[in-house]
C-alpha cells in the first residue's frame, strides 16, 4: 500500500494529467469549432474592405482619395511602361500588373496607404537562354519565352507569399524597428531621387544593375551634362518653382482643407497642353510618355514544367517583397496611428502575384514611390476608383513631359528626405537607434535597396544582443524609510546589512551572457570562488601542516567576502537552460566556499524554468530544504539570511 505521501504525489500527478488534457481539448475545440460569429470574423479579417468600406466617410474623403487615385494614376502610366520596356515586353504587361495589383491589394490589404506596382521590372539577367539551361521548342521567340519566365515566376513567387500567410510568418515583423524602417524609407528615397534626375534633366542614359546603383546614376549624369535638354529642364524649374510652395501650403493648412489641392493634377494638365500644342517632343526633342495600348490579353496558364527552373529566385523575390511590403505597411501604419495585419499582406501581396500572374504581369511588392505620393496627397483609405482613373487618363498624359512626372515624385519625396534635420535629435536621444538608422540608410541608398533592409535587420538584432552583453551586476542598498532597494552608485541615503549583499542583474540570462553574469557577479562580490579554491589548494600543498594552511587561508580572505557572507539573488523575467546551469554554478561554486546564495523577486515563468532545470535538488539535502525556499521580496531574503546561525550569511543577486 502506497504511503500517504506517494498516494498524495499520485493524485497530483493524475490531476495534472487530466488538466492537461482538457486544456488540449478545449484548445483543439476553440480552434476547429465553427460558429456564425466566428466565420464572420474570419471572412473580415481575409477580406478587410468589407471592413473599412461600410464606415467610408463619403463627404469628408471621397474628394481627397479620388485627387489621390488620379496623380498616383498619371505617375503609374509612364513607370508601368518602362519597366516593361526594361523587360524587353509589350508595355501593356507593365499596365496589367498596376491595374490588377491595385484592384487586388484594395480588397484584400491591410494598410490604407501601401500603393502596389512592379517589384523587379525585369529580370535582365536571369531568365531563358541566360544560363538557366531551360529547353524550349524551335519556334517559340524569344519575347515569348521571357514571358513565359516572368509569368511562372511571378505565378511561384505569389504561392510563397500565401504560404507565408499561412504559416503566420508575419510574426518576424516585431523586428523591424522605428529606426530601421525610417532608414529604410529614407535610403530607398535617396535611390529614387537619384534615378530621376536623368528625367529632370532629359538626359537620355541607360538605367544602371546591380549594385551600387546611385554611384553609377551620377557618374551617367556627370559625364552627360552635355546633352542636357533646355526644354526639359526649364520645364523642370518652373514646376518645382510651383509645387514646392503649393506643397507647403497644402501641409500647413491640411486640417482647415477637406481635401489637399491636387496642385500636381493642374500642373500635369497645364504642362500636357503647353507639351502638345508647343511640340516639345519634335520641335525641342523632349522626352514624352509615348503611346500606350490599350485592351486585355486573353489570361494565360504558367508553364508547370518551369517551376523547378524558376523556384530558386521566385523564393528570394518572395522573401524581399515580403521584407518591402511590411515593413512600408509598418511604417506608414505606426505614422497614422492605426495597425496592420502582417500575415494579411502576405495573403495580399501572395494574391497579388498569383491572380495578375495569368495575364503576363511581373511580380509585384508595396511600391515605395507610389506610397510617398498616395500618402502626401492626402488619402484616407484604399480606393481603386483612383488608380483606375489614373489608367483611363491614357489620352490625356500622351504628350505629358517625363520630367514633369520626374517632378512630381521629386517634390513628394520632401517628406522622406526631411530626416536628415533629425539627426542631430536622434543622437542626442538614443545613440544606438542612430546608429541603425544610419547603417541601414547608407546600405540601401548606397549599396542596395533590399540589401539594406536586410543589413538593417542583422545590425538591429546584434545591436540587442551587445545590449545584453554589456549589462553589469550592481550592488543594491536599502532606502532608510521603506523596503525599497536601488542601486548604490546612483543613489544616496542607501543602506548596506551587515553580512549581507545585494546584487541586482539588469538583463535577461541566456547562453550569450551567462559567463559575462558570473564575471560581473564574482568582481562584484569581490570573491571569484573558482580562483579562491584555487588558493586555498595551493596554500594546502604548501603547507605541511593542514590548520597552517587553513589559517593562511582565512587571514588573506578579502575584507569584501567577510561583509558580504551572505548573497541574494534577484531573477530576472527570462532564463535559458544556460541561464539557470550558470545560477546552478554560482550557488555551488559559492556553497564550498560557505557563501549562501538564494533568489528573490522571480516570477512564475523564471520559477517554472528553475524547476524544469533542475535548479532544486530532488531530494531533501544537508540544507534541510532550504534551497527551496523561494522569497516574493528582497526584504525577506534579507530578513531570512540574516536569520541563519551560520557563520556566512547570503549573497543577493538581482537579474
Amino acid at each position: 500500500m502506497p504511503s500517504p505521501g506517494k498516494q498524495s504525489k499520485l493524485t497530483v500527478e493524475k490531476e495534472a494529467g487530466k488538466s492537461c488534457k482538457t486544456v488540449v481539448l478545449q484548445r483543439l475545440k476553440k480552434h476547429c469549432s465553427c460558429t456564425p460569429k466566428k466565420a464572420k470574423s474570419k471572412i473580415l479579417g481575409f477580406f478587410p474592405i468589407l471592413k473599412w468600406l461600410p464606415r467610408y466617410q463619403l463627404r469628408d474623403w471621397l474628394l481627397g482619395d479620388v485627387m489621390s487615385g488620379l496623380i498616383v494614376g498619371i505617375l503609374l502610366v509612364p513607370q508601368s511602361i518602362a519597366y516593361s520596356l526594361l523587360a524587353s515586353q509589350d508595355p501593356i504587361y507593365g499596365l496589367y500588373t498596376s491595374f490588377f495589383s491595385s484592384i487586388i491589394y484594395a480588397v484584400l490589404g491591410s494598410s490604407r496607404h501601401i500603393s502596389v506596382g512592379d517589384f523587379r521590372g525585369a529580370l535582365p539577367a536571369r531568365g531563358p537562354g541566360r544560363g538557366q539551361g531551360v529547353t524550349w521548342g524551335y519556334n517559340v521567340t524569344e519575347a515569348a519565352m521571357q514571358s513565359q519566365w516572368e509569368l511562372t515566376v511571378t505565378f511561384t513567387a505569389g504561392v510563397y507569399q500565401v504560404l507565408m500567410g499561412i504559416f503566420q510568418v508575419g510574426f518576424v515583423s516585431v523586428y523591424l524597428s522605428d529606426s530601421l524602417l525610417s532608414g529604410f524609407a529614407t535610403g530607398a528615397s535617396l535611390t529614387i531621387l537619384t534615378s530621376q534626375f536623368k528625367y529632370l534633366l532629359g538626359l537620355k542614359i541607360p538605367r544602371p544593375q546591380g549594385w551600387f546603383t546611385l554611384f553609377k546614376t551620377w557618374y551617367s549624369i556627370l559625364t552627360n551634362l552635355g546633352n542636357t535638354n533646355i526644354c526639359d529642364l526649364v520645364t523642370s524649374l518652373v514646376c518645382l518653382l510651383i509645387l514646392i510652395p503649393a506643397k507647403e501650403l497644402n501641409d500647413r493648412f491640411k486640417a482647415k482643407l477637406k481635401a489637399p489641392i491636387p496642385f500636381e493634377l493642374f500642373v500635369v494638365i497645364i504642362a500636357t497642353l503647353a507639351s502638345h500644342f508647343g511640340h516639345f517632343n519634335t520641335d525641342y526633342g523632349s522626352g514624352v510618355a509615348g503611346d500606350i495600348p490599350t485592351g486585355f490579353l486573353p489570361p494565360q496558364l504558367p508553364s508547370w514544367s518551369l517551376i523547378p527552373n524558376v523556384a530558386v529566385d521566385a523564393f528570394s523575390i518572395a522573401i524581399v517583397g515580403f521584407a518591402i511590403t511590411v515593413s512600408l505597411s509598418e511604417m506608414f501604419a505606426k505614422k497614422h496611428g492605426y495597425k496592420v495585419d502582417a500575415n494579411q499582406e502576405m495573403y495580399a501581396i501572395g494574391f497579388c502575384n498569383i491572380l495578375p500572374s495569368f495575364f503576363r504581369c511581373f511580380t509585384t511588392s508595396a511600391a515605395l514611390t507610389k506610397t510617398l505620393v498616395k500618402e502626401s496627397t492626402g488619402i484616407q483609405i484604399q480606393i481603386t476608383c483612383g488608380c483606375s482613373s489614373g489608367l483611363m487618363l491614357t489620352l490625356l498624359v500622351l504628350a505629358l513631359q517625363t520630367c514633369v512626372l520626374a517632378v512630381i515624385i521629386v517634390v513628394n519625396l520632401r517628406g522622406a528626405l526631411r530626416k536628415f534635420t533629425d539627426i542631430p535629435r536622434m543622437w542626442r536621444i538614443n545613440h544606438v537607434d542612430t546608429s541603425i538608422w544610419l547603417v541601414t540608410m547608407l546600405t540601401s541608398s548606397l549599396v542596395n535597396t533590399e540589401l539594406g533592409l536586410l543589413v538593417g535587420v542583422l545590425v538591429s538584432a546584434f545591436c540587442v544582443l551587445g545590449r545584453t552583453q554589456q549589462v553589469q551586476v550592481l550592488e543594491l542598498g536599502r532606502a532608510t524609510t521603506r523596503e525599497h532597494y536601488e542601486d548604490l552608485s546612483s543613489y544616496r541615503g542607501l543602506q548596506t546589512h551587515p553580512g549581507v549583499a545585494v546584487f541586482r542583474y539588469e538583463a535577461p540570462l541566456y547562453y550569450a551572457n551567462q559567463s559575462m553574469f558570473k564575471k560581473s557577479l564574482y568582481k562584484c562580490v569581490g570573491l571569484d570562488p573558482v580562483k579562491e579554491k584555487t588558493r586555498r589548494l595551493k596554500i594546502k600543498k604548501k603547507k605541511s601542516k593542514q590548520q597552517e594552511g587553513v589559517a593562511d587561508a582565512t587571514n588573506m580572505k578579502s575584507e569584501k567576502e567577510d561583509e558580504a557572507t551572505a548573497t541574494t539573488v534577484v531573477a530576472v523575467l527570462f532564463l535559458d537552460t544556460a541561464g539557470v546551469n550558470a545560477l546552478k554554478e554560482v550557488r555551488k561554486d559559492y556553497g564550498e566556499l560557505g557563501v549562501k546564495v538564494v533568489l528573490a523577486q522571480c516570477n512564475t515563468s523564471v520559477l517554472d524554468t528553475l524547476e524544469r532545470g533542475g535548479y532544486y535538488p530532488d531530494k531533501k539535502g544537508s540544507d534541510g530544504g532550504e534551497s527551496r525556499i523561494v522569497f516574493f521580496t528582497i526584504a525577506d531574503a534579507v530578513r531570512y539570511v540574516q536569520s541563519l546561525s551560520a557563520p556566512n550569511g547570503d549573497c543577493d543577486t538581482k537579474h
